[in-house]
């Protein structure tokens, strides 16, 4: 069966259609802050005090979030060069906004005068909510997660700003699990709207309700999502670019994928995202990950030999495309392009062309099929959950209502035939959901599901 789904490629969304799908992320934002096993009226903890480790562009980004909704923070690293280049960098984003006219300077000093500084992780013990803000690396979460323990007040609740790791091995270090809490910021936590709310196994009630609404509090939107690695949000992203990446190897071109993204409707396409945040990002975890990935499934290792090469985005002028000296204007570049067609030949593929139909279905049928088991598993209470995180916090655009708002529109047979016929062809990441599969065979949508309910 080729090409059964609707055409995704030169279909513009109609004004009605977008209306609708803009009707339909309103709607899903209100409902997002409903937790079907929370009471509405359950009483919060008090949060008038907050804590941040780690003074990095995330721990900083936090701190700003949190003085800029007129909460006092303190800003804790071990470092105090560390902590001084920290709040160096949060005067220098506010002096920014104020001259760019966004801020008074009146408003900056006073914002300024609820952020603090220290050296001492004993400073914690005032605060009613601590936010872990470290390196992604489970050892050293723990052990300041240990420190913490024994630092924090009672019913003190205990944040990790994880973007991906296993909250409950990080409760289970501590004589409190019931206060621990995943809080996953998005970069530049002060900019961005969206707020991951990650419910561990033994995590209170209480503790869910009070990070729900400080989200709210802080202009954020707020999901709430179960312990899975890359919870919501980035479990969908690996999808996406594992098959930006594998479209390489097979006959795309880098400008060729996002063209077909952009003219889609997102901002930007994956591989000038890449070279903006930076191709090194997440190098040393991927490096590491190379002796122990299962051998039953293909990889992609492009971005790693790019980065080795020194090809590191706008900031070395050289990523997936060029870019001329003080532009960020990515350019076509013919040695990235002759590199990636020597990948193929060396891996022995023989490259083919790939319509622009194909790259879509291809980087978003995945999300959707992540989604599907997100759903199935319970790690997103609804599917509207997973359209907010994308129109929120990764740039799906808005007129098409989010991944799986849009499979429901395209029809879920249809999706789930293309899924399958991937499957076939392209082996173990397309696995279909079961989910997915039930529902098409039923002529269900994923917005038929009840929160939390998966149908037997």
């Amino acid at each position: 069966m080729t090409n059964p789904t609707p055409a995704l490629a030169g279909n513009a969304a109609t004004q009605p259609e977008r209306d609708a799908a803009e009707t339909h992320i309103r709607l899903a934002q209100a409902e997002a802050s409903r937790i079907p096993d929370i009471a509405a009226e359950l009483p919060l903890r008090p949060v008038e005090h907050v804590a941040v480790i780690g003074a990095g562009t995330m721990g900083g980004g936090i701190a700003m979030a949190l003085a800029n909704a007129g909460i006092p923070v303190t800003v804790i690293d071990a470092e105090p060069a560390a902590l001084e280049r920290g709040l160096q960098r949060v005067r220098d984003n506010y002096a920014g906004s104020v001259a760019r006219g966004r801020l008074q300077q009146a408003q900056m000093d006073e914002r300024l005068a609820r952020i603090r500084g220290s050296v001492e992780l004993a400073d914690v013990a005032r605060a009613d909510l601590i936010v872990e803000a470290v390196f992604e690396d489970m050892a050293l979460k723990q052990d300041i997660f240990r420190k913490l323990d024994a630092l924090a007040k009672p019913g003190a609740i205990l944040a990790t700003n994880t973007s991906g790791l296993d909250v409950d091995a990080i409760a289970a270090v501590t004589q409190r699990p019931q206060d621990v809490v995943g809080a996953h910021f998005f970069s530049p936590a002060h900019v961005m709207r969206l707020l991951e709310v990650v419910r561990a196994q033994q995590t209170a009630p209480d503790v869910i309700a009070t990070l729900m609404e400080l989200g709210r509090r802080l202009g954020k939107v707020s999901v709430l999502a179960r312990v899975y690695p890359g919870f919501i949000g980035n479990a969908l992203f690996r999808n996406y670019t594992r098959e930006a990446h594998f479209l390489l190897e097979e006959g795309a071109l880098p400008h060729e994928v996002d063209q077909a993204l952009t003219r889609f409707g997102y901002a930007m396409g994956i591989f000038a995202v890449h070279d903006m945040a930076g191709n090194d990002v997440g190098y040393q975890t991927r490096k590491a990950q190379l002796a122990t990935r299962p051998t039953d499934r293909r990889w992609n290792d492009l971005i790693l030999k790019l980065t080795e090469m020194g090809r590191l985005g706008q900031k070395s002028g050289a990523g997936w495309y060029r870019y001329e000296q003080g532009s960020r204007t990515p350019q076509r570049d013919p040695a990235v392009e002759q590199f990636i067609v020597d990948e193929s030949a060396r891996l022995g593929i023989a490259r083919q062309p790939v319509d622009e139909e194909e790259i879509l279905k291809r980087c978003l049928y995945g999300m959707i099929n992540e989604g599907a088991k997100l759903l199935e598993q319970g790690v997103a209470l609804r599917a509207s959950d997973i359209d907010i995180v994308y129109v929120t916090g990764y740039g799906f655009p808005a007129h098409r209502g989010g991944p799986m708002y849009l499979a429901d529109q395209l029809g879920l047979a249809s999706v789930c035939a293309d899924i399958e016929r991937f499957h076939a062809r392209h082996g173990y990441w397309w696995t279909p959901s079961p989910l997915l599969q039930r529902l098409a065979r039923e002529g269900r949508r994923f917005a038929d599901l009840e929160p939390g309910l998966v149908p037997a």
